[in-house]
């Protein structure tokens, strides 16, 4: 596979929220047919969404948590629970945008999205 310059740029991005770690495992499991999604959301949201100038790495975390809470997303939303951290989301940040999220998404979304951000503020001793 040839890397675009775009994979490139959101593979380090990626990376950098995400945790090595985390990125490197799901690339390396990928066989022929999943290695078509991580290029997808590598190249497309990392490469072209997350380097964007228009808003700092914090504000677009902050948009995912709502917009995961909305799509009731919760296993999503636990990985960008934790790149929010990483992105310099307080905890109290991330409680009044899963508040403000579950007023205008639902109490099932709210519910899910709480349970879902609370198991991760816990295993990363945030809470």
């Amino acid at each position: 596979m040839s890397e675009s310059e775009k994979f490139k740029e959101g593979l380090k991005v990626r990376r950098e929220v995400l945790g090595a770690d985390y990125v490197d495992g799901s690339i390396a499991k990928a066989d022929d047919f999943m290695m078509a999604f991580q290029t997808i959301t590598t190249e497309w949201c990392w490469g072209h969404a997350w380097t964007r100038p228009g808003l700092d790495r914090k504000a677009r975390s902050m948009i995912n948590l709502a917009m995961l809470t909305a799509l009731k997303q919760p296993a999503e939303l636990k990985l960008h629970v934790r790149g929010a951290l990483t992105n310099g989301v307080s905890v109290e940040e991330i409680k009044e945008i899963l508040i403000h999220a579950t007023a205008y998404c639902g109490v099932p979304a709210g519910l899910e999205a709480f349970k879902a951000a609370h198991e991760v503020l816990k295993a990363e001793g945030a809470l």
